[in-house]
Protein backbone atom coordinates (compact mmCIF):
# COMPACT_ATOMS: atom_id res chain seq x y z
CA UNK A 1 0.00 0.00 0.00
CA UNK A 2 1.52 3.02 -1.27
CA UNK A 3 1.80 5.83 1.60
CA UNK A 4 -0.69 8.61 1.60
CA UNK A 5 0.11 11.67 0.29
CA UNK A 6 -3.60 13.16 1.99
CA UNK A 7 -5.87 11.95 4.19
CA UNK A 8 -8.78 14.29 5.89
CA UNK A 9 -8.43 13.11 9.39
CA UNK A 10 -4.99 11.94 10.76
CA UNK A 11 -4.60 10.93 14.31
CA UNK A 12 -1.25 10.10 16.18
CA UNK A 13 -1.02 7.39 18.15
CA UNK A 14 -2.40 4.07 17.97
CA UNK A 15 -2.99 3.20 21.44
CA UNK A 16 -6.22 3.14 23.81
CA UNK A 17 -7.21 7.38 22.63
CA UNK A 18 -6.20 7.14 19.07
CA UNK A 19 -7.74 3.76 18.37
CA UNK A 20 -11.09 4.31 20.29
CA UNK A 21 -11.26 8.11 18.25
CA UNK A 22 -10.66 6.66 14.88
CA UNK A 23 -13.30 3.98 15.22
CA UNK A 24 -16.13 6.20 16.74
CA UNK A 25 -14.84 8.54 14.14
CA UNK A 26 -15.70 6.42 11.23
CA UNK A 27 -19.14 5.75 12.72
CA UNK A 28 -20.09 9.21 13.23
CA UNK A 29 -18.89 10.55 9.83
CA UNK A 30 -21.14 7.83 8.29
CA UNK A 31 -24.13 8.37 10.66
CA UNK A 32 -24.18 11.73 9.53
CA UNK A 33 -23.49 11.10 6.08
CA UNK A 34 -20.28 13.13 6.37
CA UNK A 35 -17.94 10.58 5.05
CA UNK A 36 -16.40 7.44 6.28
CA UNK A 37 -13.54 5.13 7.74
CA UNK A 38 -11.32 5.34 5.03
CA UNK A 39 -11.40 8.97 5.39
CA UNK A 40 -9.23 8.53 8.50
CA UNK A 41 -5.67 7.47 8.80
CA UNK A 42 -3.44 6.49 12.19
CA UNK A 43 -0.21 6.52 12.21
CA UNK A 44 2.26 5.42 15.08
CA UNK A 45 6.27 5.21 15.09
CA UNK A 46 6.12 1.24 16.68
CA UNK A 47 2.84 0.00 16.46
CA UNK A 48 -0.65 -0.83 17.91
CA UNK A 49 -0.50 -0.76 22.00
CA UNK A 50 3.23 -0.29 21.35
CA UNK A 51 3.60 2.50 24.39
CA UNK A 52 1.65 2.71 27.31
CA UNK A 53 -1.60 0.99 26.23
CA UNK A 54 0.68 -2.08 26.06
CA UNK A 55 1.57 -1.89 29.43
CA UNK A 56 -1.71 -0.52 31.20
CA UNK A 57 -2.42 -2.33 34.29
CA UNK A 58 -5.85 -2.52 32.48
CA UNK A 59 -8.59 -1.37 35.59
CA UNK A 60 -11.75 0.51 34.75
CA UNK A 61 -13.34 2.06 37.82
CA UNK A 62 -15.57 5.28 38.65
CA UNK A 63 -13.58 6.23 42.17
CA UNK A 64 -13.07 9.39 41.65
CA UNK A 65 -13.57 12.13 44.40
CA UNK A 66 -14.29 14.61 41.32
CA UNK A 67 -17.93 14.52 39.93
CA UNK A 68 -16.55 15.56 36.51
CA UNK A 69 -14.27 12.48 36.16
CA UNK A 70 -16.94 10.38 38.15
CA UNK A 71 -19.15 10.92 35.01
CA UNK A 72 -16.48 10.46 32.44
CA UNK A 73 -15.53 7.30 33.95
CA UNK A 74 -19.36 5.97 34.17
CA UNK A 75 -19.45 7.10 30.13
CA UNK A 76 -16.35 4.88 29.62
CA UNK A 77 -17.43 1.83 31.74
CA UNK A 78 -20.82 1.85 29.23
CA UNK A 79 -18.41 1.69 26.60
CA UNK A 80 -16.36 -1.08 27.72
CA UNK A 81 -19.35 -2.81 28.81
CA UNK A 82 -20.85 -2.45 24.62
CA UNK A 83 -18.69 -5.02 23.42
CA UNK A 84 -16.86 -6.84 26.48
CA UNK A 85 -15.68 -9.62 24.15
CA UNK A 86 -13.87 -7.54 21.66
CA UNK A 87 -12.15 -5.50 23.88
CA UNK A 88 -11.19 -8.56 26.22
CA UNK A 89 -13.17 -6.87 29.36
CA UNK A 90 -13.62 -8.40 32.70
CA UNK A 91 -16.59 -6.86 34.57
CA UNK A 92 -15.43 -8.23 38.01
CA UNK A 93 -16.17 -4.80 40.07
CA UNK A 94 -13.55 -2.63 41.65
CA UNK A 95 -13.54 -2.19 45.77
CA UNK A 96 -11.87 1.00 47.20
CA UNK A 97 -10.88 -0.09 50.85
CA UNK A 98 -9.79 3.06 53.11
CA UNK A 99 -9.02 3.97 56.78
CA UNK A 100 -10.52 6.98 58.61
CA UNK A 101 -8.43 9.32 56.69
CA UNK A 102 -10.42 9.22 53.13
CA UNK A 103 -13.60 8.84 55.31
CA UNK A 104 -15.42 11.55 54.11
CA UNK A 105 -14.17 11.50 50.69
CA UNK A 106 -15.43 7.96 50.16
CA UNK A 107 -18.82 8.84 51.21
CA UNK A 108 -18.90 11.59 49.56
CA UNK A 109 -18.33 9.50 46.07
CA UNK A 110 -20.88 6.95 46.80
CA UNK A 111 -23.59 9.36 47.39
CA UNK A 112 -22.55 10.59 43.82
CA UNK A 113 -22.22 7.45 42.10
CA UNK A 114 -26.20 6.76 43.32
CA UNK A 115 -27.00 10.29 41.80
CA UNK A 116 -25.88 9.35 38.45
CA UNK A 117 -26.97 5.67 38.30
CA UNK A 118 -23.65 3.92 39.40
CA UNK A 119 -24.33 1.05 41.35
CA UNK A 120 -21.62 0.39 44.50
CA UNK A 121 -22.28 -1.01 48.02
CA UNK A 122 -21.01 1.24 50.84
CA UNK A 123 -19.60 -0.15 53.96
CA UNK A 124 -18.69 1.88 57.13
CA UNK A 125 -17.08 0.96 60.45
CA UNK A 126 -13.77 -0.99 61.09
CA UNK A 127 -16.00 -3.43 62.42
CA UNK A 128 -18.68 -4.22 60.06
CA UNK A 129 -15.88 -3.44 57.01
CA UNK A 130 -13.65 -6.77 58.00
CA UNK A 131 -16.83 -8.69 58.22
CA UNK A 132 -17.58 -7.44 54.87
CA UNK A 133 -14.18 -8.49 53.35
CA UNK A 134 -13.80 -11.64 55.35
CA UNK A 135 -16.73 -12.66 53.55
CA UNK A 136 -15.22 -12.49 50.37
CA UNK A 137 -11.51 -13.30 51.27
CA UNK A 138 -11.10 -15.42 54.46
CA UNK A 139 -7.72 -14.24 54.93
CA UNK A 140 -8.83 -10.97 55.00
CA UNK A 141 -6.53 -9.50 57.67
CA UNK A 142 -5.86 -4.97 56.93
CA UNK A 143 -6.28 -3.10 59.67
CA UNK A 144 -7.25 0.53 60.39
CA UNK A 145 -9.80 -0.03 57.95
CA UNK A 146 -13.34 1.95 58.40
CA UNK A 147 -14.95 2.36 54.52
CA UNK A 148 -15.55 -0.11 52.09
CA UNK A 149 -16.70 1.21 48.68
CA UNK A 150 -17.25 -1.94 46.64
CA UNK A 151 -18.31 -0.97 42.61
CA UNK A 152 -20.69 -3.54 40.86
CA UNK A 153 -19.45 -2.25 37.23
CA UNK A 154 -16.02 -2.04 36.40
CA UNK A 155 -13.45 -4.53 36.70
CA UNK A 156 -9.85 -4.71 34.11
CA UNK A 157 -9.33 -5.79 30.71
CA UNK A 158 -6.01 -7.57 28.95
CA UNK A 159 -4.58 -4.31 27.54
CA UNK A 160 -2.94 -5.71 23.96
CA UNK A 161 -6.13 -8.07 23.31
CA UNK A 162 -8.31 -5.12 24.15
CA UNK A 163 -6.19 -2.69 21.92
CA UNK A 164 -6.23 -5.34 18.87
CA UNK A 165 -9.89 -5.92 19.37
CA UNK A 166 -10.50 -2.03 19.16
CA UNK A 167 -8.16 -1.83 16.02
CA UNK A 168 -9.75 -4.99 14.45
CA UNK A 169 -13.26 -2.61 14.62
CA UNK A 170 -11.52 0.21 13.26
CA UNK A 171 -10.23 -1.46 10.33
CA UNK A 172 -13.08 -3.17 9.49
CA UNK A 173 -15.18 0.44 9.22
CA UNK A 174 -11.75 1.21 6.55
CA UNK A 175 -9.94 3.08 9.08
CA UNK A 176 -6.01 3.00 7.93
CA UNK A 177 -3.46 2.02 10.86
CA UNK A 178 0.22 2.61 9.16
CA UNK A 179 2.92 1.52 11.70
CA UNK A 180 6.52 2.93 11.91
CA UNK A 181 5.45 6.44 10.60
CA UNK A 182 6.87 9.02 13.21
CA UNK A 183 5.78 12.38 13.51
CA UNK A 184 8.25 15.17 12.83
CA UNK A 185 6.10 18.88 12.57
CA UNK A 186 3.45 20.37 11.07
CA UNK A 187 2.97 22.64 8.57
CA UNK A 188 0.38 25.31 9.16
CA UNK A 189 -1.56 28.08 7.20
CA UNK A 190 -1.46 31.54 7.95
CA UNK A 191 -4.31 31.34 10.05
CA UNK A 192 -2.15 28.74 12.26
CA UNK A 193 -4.70 25.78 11.28
CA UNK A 194 -2.92 22.70 10.71
CA UNK A 195 -2.41 22.02 6.87
CA UNK A 196 -0.16 18.87 6.81
CA UNK A 197 1.99 16.37 9.20
CA UNK A 198 5.61 15.57 8.40
CA UNK A 199 6.99 11.96 9.11
CA UNK A 200 9.45 10.22 8.19
CA UNK A 201 7.77 8.72 5.41
CA UNK A 202 6.59 11.99 3.45
CA UNK A 203 3.87 14.40 3.96
CA UNK A 204 0.39 13.56 5.11
CA UNK A 205 -1.93 17.09 3.96
CA UNK A 206 -5.02 16.70 6.14
CA UNK A 207 -8.01 18.72 7.25
CA UNK A 208 -8.17 17.40 10.77
CA UNK A 209 -5.43 16.11 13.12
CA UNK A 210 -5.98 14.09 17.03
CA UNK A 211 -3.21 14.03 19.00
CA UNK A 212 -4.16 10.76 21.09
CA UNK A 213 0.12 10.16 22.10
CA UNK A 214 -0.48 9.21 26.33
CA UNK A 215 2.73 10.13 27.57
CA UNK A 216 4.34 11.44 24.36
CA UNK A 217 2.04 14.45 24.09
CA UNK A 218 4.29 16.86 25.54
CA UNK A 219 6.50 15.96 22.09
CA UNK A 220 3.82 17.21 20.29
CA UNK A 221 2.65 20.15 22.89
CA UNK A 222 5.96 21.58 21.79
CA UNK A 223 5.48 20.95 18.03
CA UNK A 224 2.52 22.79 18.30
CA UNK A 225 4.38 25.78 20.16
CA UNK A 226 2.05 25.52 22.66
CA UNK A 227 3.05 26.81 26.58
CA UNK A 228 5.98 25.43 28.50
CA UNK A 229 4.67 26.75 31.72
CA UNK A 230 1.19 28.46 32.61
CA UNK A 231 -0.51 30.55 35.06
CA UNK A 232 -2.77 29.14 37.71
CA UNK A 233 -5.75 31.20 39.57
CA UNK A 234 -7.20 29.70 42.67
CA UNK A 235 -11.04 30.39 42.71
CA UNK A 236 -11.12 30.81 45.93
CA UNK A 237 -8.74 33.11 46.73
CA UNK A 238 -8.36 34.93 43.27
CA UNK A 239 -4.43 34.40 43.75
CA UNK A 240 -2.48 33.35 40.81
CA UNK A 241 0.54 31.11 40.60
CA UNK A 242 2.51 32.16 37.84
CA UNK A 243 4.85 29.89 35.68
CA UNK A 244 3.92 26.58 37.14
CA UNK A 245 5.50 23.82 34.08
CA UNK A 246 2.83 22.14 32.35
CA UNK A 247 3.71 19.14 32.65
CA UNK A 248 5.49 16.55 35.72
CA UNK A 249 6.58 13.13 34.85
CA UNK A 250 5.95 10.89 37.54
CA UNK A 251 7.50 7.39 37.68
CA UNK A 252 4.60 4.59 37.80
CA UNK A 253 4.99 1.83 39.79
CA UNK A 254 3.61 -1.11 38.59
CA UNK A 255 4.65 -4.99 38.64
CA UNK A 256 3.38 -8.74 38.85
CA UNK A 257 4.09 -11.30 41.71
CA UNK A 258 4.02 -14.66 39.74
CA UNK A 259 2.04 -16.93 41.54
CA UNK A 260 -1.15 -18.95 39.86
CA UNK A 261 -3.84 -16.53 39.29
CA UNK A 262 -6.45 -18.65 40.78
CA UNK A 263 -4.69 -17.87 44.36
CA UNK A 264 -6.23 -15.00 45.03
CA UNK A 265 -10.25 -16.52 44.26
CA UNK A 266 -12.84 -16.04 46.32
CA UNK A 267 -14.58 -17.73 49.24
CA UNK A 268 -17.36 -18.97 46.53
CA UNK A 269 -14.58 -19.89 44.06
CA UNK A 270 -14.54 -17.09 41.85
CA UNK A 271 -12.56 -14.46 40.51
CA UNK A 272 -12.36 -11.49 42.72
CA UNK A 273 -12.69 -7.46 42.37
CA UNK A 274 -9.72 -5.45 41.63
CA UNK A 275 -8.68 -4.42 45.35
CA UNK A 276 -7.44 -0.90 46.09
CA UNK A 277 -6.08 0.10 49.37
CA UNK A 278 -5.62 3.09 50.65
CA UNK A 279 -4.35 3.00 54.56
CA UNK A 280 -2.43 5.01 57.52
CA UNK A 281 -1.52 1.84 59.20
CA UNK A 282 1.98 1.02 59.42
CA UNK A 283 3.18 -1.13 56.96
CA UNK A 284 5.66 -3.79 58.10
CA UNK A 285 8.21 -6.23 55.89
CA UNK A 286 7.19 -9.04 55.48
CA UNK A 287 10.69 -10.32 55.03
CA UNK A 288 12.30 -8.80 58.05
CA UNK A 289 9.45 -7.28 60.27
CA UNK A 290 10.88 -3.82 59.59
CA UNK A 291 8.75 -0.64 59.70
CA UNK A 292 8.31 0.26 55.65
CA UNK A 293 6.53 3.72 56.12
CA UNK A 294 4.27 4.65 58.78
CA UNK A 295 2.56 7.46 56.35
CA UNK A 296 -0.27 6.96 54.29
CA UNK A 297 -0.09 4.75 51.49
CA UNK A 298 -1.65 2.97 48.65
CA UNK A 299 -1.64 -0.19 46.56
CA UNK A 300 -3.86 -1.68 43.97
CA UNK A 301 -3.96 -5.24 42.55
CA UNK A 302 -5.72 -8.27 40.42
CA UNK A 303 -5.23 -11.91 39.41
CA UNK A 304 -4.56 -11.48 35.92
CA UNK A 305 -3.72 -14.31 33.27
CA UNK A 306 -1.94 -11.91 30.67
CA UNK A 307 0.33 -10.72 33.20
CA UNK A 308 0.75 -14.60 34.90
CA UNK A 309 0.20 -13.93 38.25
CA UNK A 310 -1.32 -10.77 40.62
CA UNK A 311 -0.69 -7.59 39.07
CA UNK A 312 -0.83 -3.97 40.35
CA UNK A 313 1.04 -1.31 41.69
CA UNK A 314 1.81 1.39 44.44
CA UNK A 315 1.95 5.34 44.46
CA UNK A 316 4.01 6.92 41.90
CA UNK A 317 6.72 9.42 42.83
CA UNK A 318 8.05 12.21 40.45
CA UNK A 319 10.85 11.55 38.29
CA UNK A 320 13.58 14.90 38.14
CA UNK A 321 12.66 15.85 34.97
CA UNK A 322 12.78 19.12 33.43
CA UNK A 323 9.31 20.36 31.41
CA UNK A 324 11.12 21.41 28.00
CA UNK A 325 12.87 17.87 28.32
CA UNK A 326 10.13 16.72 25.56
CA UNK A 327 12.26 14.39 23.47
CA UNK A 328 12.77 11.86 26.11
CA UNK A 329 11.36 8.90 25.19
CA UNK A 330 9.18 7.65 28.21
CA UNK A 331 9.18 4.17 27.02
CA UNK A 332 12.68 4.21 25.22
CA UNK A 333 16.23 3.90 26.92
CA UNK A 334 14.79 4.00 30.74
CA UNK A 335 16.10 1.39 32.48
CA UNK A 336 13.73 -0.81 35.08
CA UNK A 337 15.40 0.34 37.49
CA UNK A 338 14.82 3.69 36.51
CA UNK A 339 10.84 2.84 35.60
CA UNK A 340 10.03 0.94 38.90
CA UNK A 341 11.98 1.69 42.30
CA UNK A 342 14.13 -1.05 43.73
CA UNK A 343 12.44 -0.85 46.94
CA UNK A 344 9.19 -1.63 45.05
CA UNK A 345 9.03 -4.90 45.12
CA UNK A 346 9.39 -5.15 48.94
CA UNK A 347 6.57 -2.70 49.43
CA UNK A 348 4.44 -4.14 47.31
CA UNK A 349 4.00 -7.60 48.33
CA UNK A 350 4.40 -6.86 51.95
CA UNK A 351 1.28 -4.35 51.08
CA UNK A 352 -0.52 -7.44 49.66
CA UNK A 353 0.71 -9.59 52.82
CA UNK A 354 -0.61 -6.79 54.56
CA UNK A 355 -3.96 -7.68 53.24
CA UNK A 356 -4.12 -10.85 52.77
CA UNK A 357 -2.49 -13.84 54.90
CA UNK A 358 -2.08 -15.92 51.63
CA UNK A 359 0.34 -13.54 49.88
CA UNK A 360 2.63 -13.55 53.01
CA UNK A 361 6.35 -15.28 51.95
CA UNK A 362 5.71 -14.88 48.50
CA UNK A 363 8.15 -12.02 47.99
CA UNK A 364 10.71 -14.76 45.75
CA UNK A 365 8.00 -15.04 43.07
CA UNK A 366 8.04 -11.79 42.08
CA UNK A 367 8.71 -11.32 38.29
CA UNK A 368 11.98 -9.20 38.06
CA UNK A 369 11.05 -7.42 34.58
CA UNK A 370 10.19 -3.97 33.26
CA UNK A 371 6.91 -2.72 34.21
CA UNK A 372 5.25 0.40 34.95
CA UNK A 373 6.58 3.60 32.99
CA UNK A 374 6.39 7.26 32.88
CA UNK A 375 3.62 9.31 33.21
CA UNK A 376 3.10 12.78 31.54
CA UNK A 377 1.16 14.30 34.05
CA UNK A 378 -0.46 18.05 33.62
CA UNK A 379 -0.25 20.82 36.61
CA UNK A 380 -3.40 18.98 38.46
CA UNK A 381 -2.87 15.45 37.19
CA UNK A 382 -6.21 15.76 35.38
CA UNK A 383 -6.81 15.31 31.74
CA UNK A 384 -6.80 18.50 29.03
CA UNK A 385 -9.12 17.44 26.37
CA UNK A 386 -8.96 20.32 24.18
CA UNK A 387 -9.13 22.42 20.52
CA UNK A 388 -5.47 23.20 19.85
CA UNK A 389 -4.66 25.21 15.95
CA UNK A 390 -8.19 25.57 15.05
CA UNK A 391 -8.20 21.96 13.83
CA UNK A 392 -6.02 19.93 15.86
CA UNK A 393 -7.73 17.71 19.18
CA UNK A 394 -4.93 17.19 21.75
CA UNK A 395 -6.26 14.01 24.03
CA UNK A 396 -3.90 14.51 27.40
CA UNK A 397 -4.91 11.98 29.43
CA UNK A 398 -2.61 12.71 32.44
CA UNK A 399 -2.23 9.13 32.77
CA UNK A 400 -5.81 8.41 33.30
CA UNK A 401 -5.65 6.73 29.94
CA UNK A 402 -6.83 3.05 29.56
CA UNK A 403 -9.78 3.09 31.43
CA UNK A 404 -10.96 6.36 29.29
CA UNK A 405 -12.15 3.94 26.52
CA UNK A 406 -15.22 6.20 25.96
CA UNK A 407 -13.44 9.38 25.50
CA UNK A 408 -12.45 8.54 22.03
CA UNK A 409 -16.49 8.59 21.56
CA UNK A 410 -16.73 11.71 23.11
CA UNK A 411 -14.05 13.54 20.69
CA UNK A 412 -15.27 12.28 17.60
CA UNK A 413 -18.93 13.40 18.21
CA UNK A 414 -17.52 16.70 18.85
CA UNK A 415 -15.18 16.15 16.00
CA UNK A 416 -18.51 16.16 14.15
CA UNK A 417 -20.33 19.18 15.67
CA UNK A 418 -21.49 17.59 18.91
CA UNK A 419 -20.05 19.63 21.60
CA UNK A 420 -19.79 17.32 24.99
CA UNK A 421 -20.52 18.39 28.47
CA UNK A 422 -18.54 15.69 29.82
CA UNK A 423 -15.48 17.08 28.32
CA UNK A 424 -15.82 20.44 28.89
CA UNK A 425 -14.70 20.23 32.54
CA UNK A 426 -11.30 19.23 31.04
CA UNK A 427 -10.55 22.14 29.11
CA UNK A 428 -7.23 23.70 28.83
CA UNK A 429 -8.72 27.15 29.49
CA UNK A 430 -9.57 25.57 33.20
CA UNK A 431 -6.51 26.88 34.70
CA UNK A 432 -6.56 30.53 33.34
CA UNK A 433 -10.08 30.44 34.98
CA UNK A 434 -9.08 28.93 38.33
CA UNK A 435 -12.27 26.34 37.61
CA UNK A 436 -10.13 23.37 38.67
CA UNK A 437 -11.06 19.93 40.43
CA UNK A 438 -11.32 19.18 43.54
CA UNK A 439 -8.60 17.22 45.55
CA UNK A 440 -9.07 14.33 47.26
CA UNK A 441 -6.79 12.81 50.52
CA UNK A 442 -5.91 10.00 48.59
CA UNK A 443 -1.99 9.13 48.21
CA UNK A 444 -2.56 8.64 44.35
CA UNK A 445 -2.05 11.90 42.69
CA UNK A 446 -4.81 10.13 39.92
CA UNK A 447 -7.25 10.23 42.46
Amino acid sequence: MAFPSHCPYVIIGAGIHGLSTAYHLALELKAQGKGSGSDILIVDKSGISAGASGIACGVIRNNYFQPAMRELMAHSVKVWESDPDAYSYHPVGYMQISSETMHEDIVSIHQQQKNIGYRSTLIEGEKDCMAYMKGIFDDWQAQNITTVLHEEPGGYANNTRAMYGLASKAEAEGVRIISGVEVSGFKEDATGAIRAVETNRGVIECDYVVIGAGPWTPKFWDMLSLPKTIDIKNSVTGEIVKDVDMWIYWSLQEGTLGVDPNLQQTNDGKMPPVIHVDTDAALYSDVDGSLITDKMWGIYYKPDFHFGGIQGGAAPFIVDKKADDVNVDPYGPLSPEFIVGDDFAHMWVSALAHCQKRFSGQIAKYKNEPSGGIGAFTPDSFPVFDHFRENCYVIADSNHGYKMLGVGKLVAETICGTESKLLKPFRFSRYQEGDLHPVSNSPFPWS
